[in-house]
């Protein structure tokens, strides 16, 4: 008989710790060293080949395009509301429509709700949400396409125990699981309804973190118990996901999932999404993060981008993500990497020496590009995060503040505050006027054959093709050069990443600054595309500065976005940061109106993680990866969380953001809010 190869398998020991979700150290684990693949290749765009599975009309995987699809947030018994989504999000381009079933009653439903989407002339296929409840996960798939279930949760309670099992008690409890699912995957098979099994980090089981940890190696072997089952039983219509709302550990999981696949002869399609992802702005570039990096690698099948916002809204999001690789294949050529320098499923940053203030432990430098505005004044810097306050006569650099700005050829004629640095062109400076305390960026050419240099800080501007052997001699005896790294490639991203992986096998330790200009079409599609190519390398720890220069749009936009990546990749935490899920049939409150009103009196708090959930299904798991919870437990009542611990339960909702605002207070993490003199008016009295 044909034996399973487990991910822990083919893993050895590293001598070094593995970090579960909160960064803190845990027991070490097994790691691989030698066979890393995940992708068909890591520098030819190539989609990974799945199997087919059939869903409706729609079929997923192979050679399909990458589907994109949401989620009703409506009450799943009532009809008219969710049909008339249903159909919202359909004419905006979603291809399958996810409805939860907590319930017999709402499994039921969706009988009356498929009908009438028909009767309208609507045949896109619905799927089926299931958490807790077998027994509506066996009557839904009798009516819908697709049927949705998180091992974590299918057969399992979690109560945050952890249990020491011997081989013959964790064998005990797989065929426990065996026993309750094995009837849904029969009524699947005699239906011809798809299933995904999808693990979410939020709601491991007990028994998974009590062997596993809160690891992408549990998330992995959590999905592995139910598929190994449904292979048993020769079924086979099945689609994989890994979510988590950090970017990094969602990366890392679905790598391990496909390494895991290709040991085991396996192809099943995958569902992308970074789960809990927020709304707005931040919740654009955390997805992106972590469906780009995967899409980059041509992983993926379908694609949920998961916002606190109405699921129409999502779907545009989704369309643009995965269009970017409709041309992406015929791309330049890109060197093979033979040797993967960098550990696709544990994180560990490239080490590099210090330069001034970047390199070694300091966070990756923001650098702001001015070069292409027609006039520089001191209002120009309230765009990248500085303001001046008239009262005090001084300048003040939000968190948000860039630490470089790179004029080009035009010298200013005012003084920069004291916390931001100038960066000019070799030729700007070395002109006499030049201000003495800036730098220069040189092209490779002036770098080997021109003086003088700065004796502190000198940028070269590098393409792959430049780090031949004389440049790379030179960096590595010059500690005071920083490399800026471009790309023309169409794919940008494996080119930069080839590049850091031959430093790396060159022993180069030089720090890195990612640059990247864009000429987006508009806002989103920025924001997209700089966060799939610099959050895909920050997420392999690779980068100690970003720069990002896009014609067309608003410095301000650029400069947050800048912030957004490095917030996302948890590289530099510069803002609160919020896991908020997008919303369902189950939610107990309005989770867009909450999420703005907790936002409204708590976004100055740098560095605090904050969820804010619908109900019970991820809260307490999601825990682990904030500091505060705010958990629909109940019509009109809240649960507050400190980590995973509730606190306080049946809140009154009237009462509850105040109360939350109260235990932040409680623990010590509450700042009040600095008032800082805005306003662009204050140019005039800067100049006089």
């Amino acid at each position: 008989m044909f034996r399973y190869v487990a991910a822990s398998d083919f893993l050895c020991i590293l001598p070094k710790p593995v970090f579960n979700f909160n960064n803190t150290a845990m027991e070490t684990r097994a790691l691989p060293t030698t066979d890393l693949r995940y992708t068909n290749s890591l520098t030819e765009y190539s989609r990974f080949r799945t199997r087919e599975v059939r869903i409706g009309d729609i079929p997923l995987g192979a050679s399909n395009p990458i589907r994109v699809q949401s989620m009703t947030t409506t009450d799943t018994m009532d009809t008219t509301a969710t049909v008339g989504q249903s159909i919202r999000m359909i004419e905006a381009g979603c291809e399958y429509v996810r409805i939860t079933a907590p319930s017999i009653n709402e499994a039921k439903n969706l009988e009356n709700i498929r009908r009438e989407l028909r009767a309208r002339g609507y045949n896109t296929p619905l799927v089926a949400d299931i958490h807790f409840t077998p027994n509506a996960a066996e009557i839904a798939a009798r009516i819908v396409e697709k049927v949705r279930v998180n091992p974590g949760n299918y057969a399992d309670r979690k109560k945050f125990e952890h249990i020491d099992y011997t081989e013959h008690t964790y064998e005990a409890e797989l065929e426990r699981i065996r026993e309750r699912f094995t009837p849904l995957v029969q009524i699947c098979k005699e239906y011809g309804t798809a299933m995904r099994i999808g693990t979410n980090h939020g709601s491991l089981s007990d028994r998974i973190m009590s062997r596993y940890g809160d690891t992408p190696l549990g998330m992995v072997e959590s999905a592995m118990e139910f598929l190994r089952i449904c292979e048993e039983l020769s079924y086979h219509n099945i689609v994989l996901s890994m979510k988590a709302s950090n970017p990094q550990v969602m990366v890392q999981a679905y790598r391990l999932l496909v390494h895991t696949m290709i040991h085991n002869g396996m192809n099943y399609p995958l569902h992308l999404g970074v789960t809990e992802a927020g709304e707005g702005e931040d919740g654009r570039i955390k997805s992106a993060a972590g469906i780009g990096t995967l899409l980059e690698d041509g992983l993926g099948d379908t694609v949920r981008v998961s916002l606190t916002e109405d699921p129409e809204f999502e779907i545009p999001v989704a369309l643009a993500l995965v269009r970017r690789y409709d041309q992406r294949a015929g791309h330049a050529p890109i060197a093979p990497i033979t040797i993967q320098s960098v550990h696709p499923f544990a994180y560990t940053r490239r080490a590099t020496h210090e330069v001034q203030n970047i390199g070694a432990a300091h966070v990756p430098r923001a650098v702001a590009d001015y070069s292409h505005r027609t006039e520089i004044t001191p209002a120009s810097l309230f765009a990248s995060g500085y303001s001046y306050s008239i009262p005090l006569d001084k300048w003040n650099a939000s968190d948000i503040a860039c630490d470089y700005i790179y004029f080009g050829d035009k010298i200013i004629g005012f003084e920069l505050p004291g916390m931001v640095r100038a960066i000019y062109s070799y030729r700007t400076w070395t002109a006499p006027d030049c201000p003495a305390n800036a730098y220069p960026l040189m092209t490779v050419e002036e770098y080997m054959s021109t003086e003088p240099r700065s004796d502190m800080l000198n940028f070269i501007e590098a393409e792959i093709s430049d780090l031949v052997p004389a440049l790379l001699s030179r960096l590595r005896g010059d500690t005071t050069a920083v490399l800026v790294l471009t790309s023309a490639n169409e794919h940008a991203m494996p080119e930069m990443r080839r590049a850091f992986f031959d430093l790396i096998e060159s022993g180069i330790s030089t720090p890195v600054i990612i640059r990247r200009e864009y000429r987006a079409t508009d806002d989103l599609q920025f924001r997209l595309y700089s966060a799939t190519d610099m959050g895909a390398l920050l997420l392999d720890g690779m980068g100690d500065g970003i720069w990002i220069a896009a014609n067309g749009i608003a410095p301000r936009d650029i400069n947050s976005t800048a912030f957004g990546i490095l917030q996302a990749t948890r590289t530099r935490i510069s803002r609160t940061e919020y896991i908020s899920c997008p919303s369902c049939g189950r939610t107990l409150f309005d989770l867009q109106e909450t999420t703005a009103k907790i936002r409204a009196r708590t976004d100055h708090l740098k560095g605090v993680k904050i969820a804010v959930m619908g109900c019970i299904v991820n809260g307490p798991g999601e825990m682990a990866d904030a500091d505060y919870g705010y958990v629909g437990s109940g019509p009109g009542k809240i649960t507050l969380y400190k980590g995973k611990t509730v606190v306080r339960k049946n809140v009154h909702a009237e009462e509850a953001v105040d109360e939350l605002v109260g235990l932040i207070r409680e623990h010590g993490d509450w700042v009040e809010k600095v008032p800082i003199t805005p306003a662009i008016e204050v140019e005039n009295s800067i100049a006089s």
